[in-house]
Formats: C-alpha cells, sequence, structure tokens
C-alpha cells in the first residue's frame, strides 16, 4: 500500500521545479495533491495525472487572504479534508546578491510577504480543518543558509531564519490537536528557476557542491524523500523539528 494512500495534500509554489517535485513525489505515493502557485499550474498537474496520480490546480497568490481561504474552500469541496501542507512557496531565484544595505525596501518587503507571511496564512486557513479531524502534517520548506549565515542575500536568510522559529512554535501550539509542524532545510537545489532564473555562476554552484560530504550539486529529486516521510504516519512522533537535506554541508 502506497505510503499516503487517499491521504489529501497541499503543495504552494508547485508550478515548477522543487514543488512540482514534491507534488509528483506525494501523488506517487498515492495522494490526492492540490497543486497550487501564481503561476498556471497545470503542467505538473498533467505530469501527474498522465503518471496515474490524482491532482487538481489551483492558481493561488500566498500573499492573499482571501486567495488563500477560497484555495482552502476548494480543497475541502473537492476532497473532503486535507491531511499534509507544504509550504514551500518562496521569492529565491528572482534575488540577486547583493550587500544587505543596498536591499530596496520594496523588494525586502516583497521577500517577507512572501516567504514569511505566506507560510503563516495558508497554514492558518488549513488548521482548522486539520484540527477538526485531529490529524494533520505541516512541512514549511526553510533553508541552510539560514544556518551558515550566508551572506549577500540577508532577506531571504532572514526569511528562512524566521521559518525555523514558527517551526518550533507553531507545532507547540498545535500538538494537543495531533498535528505535526516540521520544516526540511535544503541547501542549493538545482531546479529549473535556479539554473534558468537565478544570478549564479558555474563556479559559484561548484563551490557550494565543494562544501558537502557528497561533491555533488543537489537535485529536486534529492528532497523529495523527506518531504513523503514529514508528510506521512511514519513522521507520527515528530514535531518542531527542522531536518537538513544538504548533502552534508551544515551537521545538523
Amino acid at each position: 500500500m502506497a505510503r499516503l494512500e487517499d491521504d489529501v495534500a497541499i503543495v504552494t509554489g508547485a508550478a515548477r521545479g522543487i514543488g512540482a517535485a514534491y507534488a509528483k513525489a506525494l501523488a506517487a505515493e498515492g495522494a490526492k495533491v492540490v497543486v497550487t502557485d501564481i503561476l498556471d499550474p497545470s503542467a505538473a498537474v498533467g505530469e501527474i495525472t498522465k503518471a496515474g496520480g490524482t491532482a487538481i490546480g489551483i492558481v493561488c497568490d500566498v500573499t492573499d487572504n482571501a486567495a488563500v481561504d477560497a484555495m482552502v474552500t476548494k480543497t475541502v469541496s473537492e476532497f473532503g479534508k486535507i491531511d499534509a501542507l507544504v509550504n514551500n512557496a518562496a521569492l529565491f531565484a528572482e534575488i540577486s546578491h547583493k550587500k544587505f544595505e543596498d536591499i530596496p525596501d520594496g523588494e525586502w518587503s516583497k521577500v517577507m510577504q512572501v516567504n514569511i507571511e505566506g507560510v503563516w496564512r495558508v497554514s492558518k486557513a488549513v488548521v482548522p480543518h486539520m484540527r477538526e479531524r485531529q490529524y494533520g502534517k505541516i512541512v514549511n520548506v526553510a533553508s541552510t543558509t539560514a544556518l551558515k549565515g550566508t551572506p549577500m542575500m540577508l532577506h531571504y536568510v532572514s526569511s528562512k531564519g524566521a521559518i525555523l522559529a514558527m517551526t518550533k512554535a507553531m507545532a507547540r501550539e498545535v500538538g494537543e490537536d495531533n498535528i505535526c509542524i516540521n520544516a526540511i532545510a535544503p541547501g542549493l537545489v538545482m531546479s529549473d528557476s535556479v539554473i534558468h532564473g537565478g544570478n549564479w555562476s558555474d563556479e559559484w554552484f561548484d563551490s557550494n557542491a565543494n562544501s558537502r560530504a557528497f561533491k555533488r550539486r543537489a537535485t529536486p529529486e534529492d528532497m523529495v524523500g523527506t518531504i513523503v516521510f514529514l508528510s506521512s504516519r511514519e513522521a507520527n512522533f515528530i514535531t518542531g523539528q527542522t531536518m537538513v537535506v544538504d548533502g552534508g554541508s551544515v551537521p545538523h
């Protein structure tokens, strides 16, 4: 039997890249997946259904409370429940490296709105449905940059540091409702948006890979096992934790 048979999972920021890989992996384990993104999610949904999985796509801006509420309402209407949420939506590849004193106010605010407030908005919309059933799994996507103190992208690093703290505090608040909230902290992953939309060189990618115990670049598929595990009943007694998945660059 598939590990997530008949579960319903929402993945934000899942139209492409790592989020799409998360969605496909959850569907492959039997979950009915809601692929949501500010971008058109139809391609990712098509890949899942072509492979025999079940998925729907919903365009949703995680910075908009009304849009988030509508997305959650449609999910429950379509599938009857929500078992898992992967808070993946974030700004990263679009951000160029710069000194912290050179970050424009608007760029700082946008990163905080998407990367922090988006996690809060979607979680607070989903938790009442999980609380009603006394079961749920939330996986917040953090980053090893917050553990390393990576320079030249303070707004992104700060936002992911907030995710580490939020995960601990949120887990404490919903433990009595049998809801597990954990985080995954990937290192640099060679997603489509990083390869084609980022502002980095091959030398920078190689330097990052060489900091690892495994001397290679990470792929989205390297992350999916942890996402599936934390979304499953195998993780029923794990909460408030951050699992680092970066090939051994940051022992944690």
